[in-house]
């Protein structure tokens, strides 16, 4: 067992009852030392545990930016996976950890524990036998006041169990995804969001998650055309599952509702947890497919990023003092968005608020920039690309097409994004732009080129001239023609020693197996910024 804290201990537990539990690990000692003694197993280090022969299979139940990281260390030294959810921050790093279990022959299963619980179970059953009609609409309700997070936001933490319900019980990914996220506690972290699915088939599903709700509810609402059902998990077994016969009859050509009597399902009383941690070891011993299994967590996580991109996009989309202004107009700009006289923003564009666009630069057709940047002199963007909030882009650089800087990055003068690997002045190549993706907070020096294709990982730091030909890992300082690593760096932007502590602030950090770097949870954090 890997990570023993809040959800992880719930882990530990349920494997030591089901007598599969050969050690934890966690990188608090003591805490690791307390759950060891408890369950009469040793506490081992990480290398230490997917060294081990005799450990067949890890659970990983760290936090979800080391998810894909220790997953994919895990199955490189032949181990079985279950990861809590998310199963990644990316579609990239989960699409590489589904290759990796299916080139290792390895059961890779994600901890969407709502589909083990008795309820759902008996719910997936009534849709798939036509119990409540044809499926028309889905809404589910995930509120409570806490946990709140800051290394994800309230959808990451929340929503994957309702979405993960959902796309079992639809059958199918949605065709389009809208979602609404509002900040309240912290500036850039989501509290409450509302996100809408549409399916191919016709059926919409909603889904509403708070952690600054005045009380808890767990529920999923499902509404066919033969009848509805109700999953409240907050209710006691014999009232968790309900299903209502309601119909809409239609009498002299108008809709008219027919109630009929609630009926509560008989459920059998079992602990989810204990469900899904037995099926996953069924798994590994037959080597049979999980029902979450690795395919089915990236479906997921492919409605969390599309979900997560229009979250980003209407924070960086025309709001309040944003507007769009168009390659003519010299209209002036609304109270808080400046642009220069001289500079141009075409017609289809938006700008966040508190935004500054200097001289001579222009910002082509349809792309989006979020509030609080600063555009410096002669920068040309897009057309299409997106910049997060609190960019700041520097005198003479060009953000092409497919480039997409998330928040906080910093772009010096004259570096420069290339979105075609190969190009010739007499040769077409729209067709084969290839995007770029610069996680946040990351740093670019003066005169560095990226070329195109490929990920910055969030608060890297690329070094003045260097030319970047490959992904750049999070954290990392790369240097060099073509540009190597040479060191990491804290979020704070301070070189770190030997130690892995940031000199500013205090957190701490370590490598990985994988040669990432990934920050120590719960460790200390001095906040002396100023």
């Amino acid at each position: 067992m890997i990570g023993c804290g809040y959800w992880g201990r719930n882990l530990v537990r349920n494997f030591h009852e089901l007598d599969a539990l050969a050690g934890v690990v966690d990188d608090d000692a003591r805490r690791s030392e307390e759950h060891a003694a408890q369950s009469g197993v040793p506490a081992l280090g990480l290398e230490e545990a997917l060294d081990r022969q005799d450990i067949d299979a890890v659970a990983i139940a760290t936090p979800a930016t080391t998810h894909a990281a220790i997953a994919l260390s895990a199955l490189a030294a032949g181990k079985h996976v279950f990861v809590e959810k998310p199963i990644a921050l990316s579609l990239e790093e989960a699409n590489t950890l589904v290759e990796r279990a299916a080139a290792e022959r390895r059961v890779l299963m994600v901890g969407h524990l709502l589909q083990y619980h008795p309820a759902f179970y008996e719910l997936k059953r009534l849709v798939d036998s036509g119990r409540i009609g044809r499926l028309q609409y889905v809404y589910s309700n995930r509120l409570n006041l806490g946990k709140i997070r800051r290394e994800e936001n309230v959808f990451w933490s929340f929503a994957p169990h309702d979405i993960s319900m959902i796309l079992a019980l639809v059958g199918e990914l949605p065709e389009q995804v809208g979602a609404v996220g509002v900040c309240y506690l912290h500036r850039t972290v989501a509290d409450v969001t509302t996100t809408h699915l549409t399916f191919p088939n016709g059926v919409n599903a909603h889904i509403f998650v708070s952690w600054l709700h005045p009380f808890k509810e767990q529920k999923l609402v499902v509404v066919g055309d033969g009848g509805m059902a109700v999953f409240d998990d907050g209710k006691p077994w014999h009232e968790k599952l309900i299903v209502y016969g309601h119909r809409i009859a239609w009498i002299h050509g108008l809709p008219t509702p027919d109630k009929a009597e609630a009926e509560p399902m008989a459920l059998e009383q079992a602990e989810p947890l204990q469900l899904e941690c037995r099926h996953f070891l069924e798994c590994v011993a037959n080597g049979s497919r999980p029902r979450t299994d690795g395919a089915e967590g990236l479906r997921v996580l492919r409605v969390l990023d599309a979900a997560e991109r229009c979250m980003r996009e209407a924070r960086a989309g025309v709001t309040l003092g944003a507007e769009i202004l168009g390659p003519t107009s010299k209209r002036a700009a609304p109270p808080g968005v400046f642009v220069h006289e001289s500079s141009y923003v075409d017609e289809g564009c938006t700008i966040g608020p508190g935004t500054k666009i200097w001289h001579f630069s222009h910002v082509l057709q349809d792309s989006r920039i979020g509030s609080d940047c600063t555009i410096g002199q002669n920068v040309m963007i897009g057309p299409d690309a997106t910049l997060g909030n609190h960019c700041k882009v520097q005198n003479n650089v060009s953000v092409y097409k497919g480039v997409t800087l998330e928040e906080g990055v910093f772009c010096g003068p004259s570096c420069v994004f290339t979105n075609v690997v190969n190009p010739r002045a007499e040769i077409e190549r729209k067709s084969e732009y290839q995007p770029t993706w610069v996680g946040r907070g990351a740093t670019i020096g003066a005169n560095a080129t990226i070329v195109c294709g490929h990920r910055i990982g969030a608060y890297s730091m690329i070094a003045a001239g260097a030319v970047v030909t490959k992904d750049v890992p999070a954290h990392a300082v790369v240097a060099g023609v073509p540009a190597k690593r040479i060191g990491w760096v804290s979020h704070a932007g301070e070189r770190l020693g030997p130690d892995l502590i940031c000199p500013r602030t205090g957190r701490r950090y370590q490598e990985t197996a994988a040669d990432e770097l990934i920050e120590i949870a719960d460790a200390p954090v001095h906040a002396h910024l100023g």
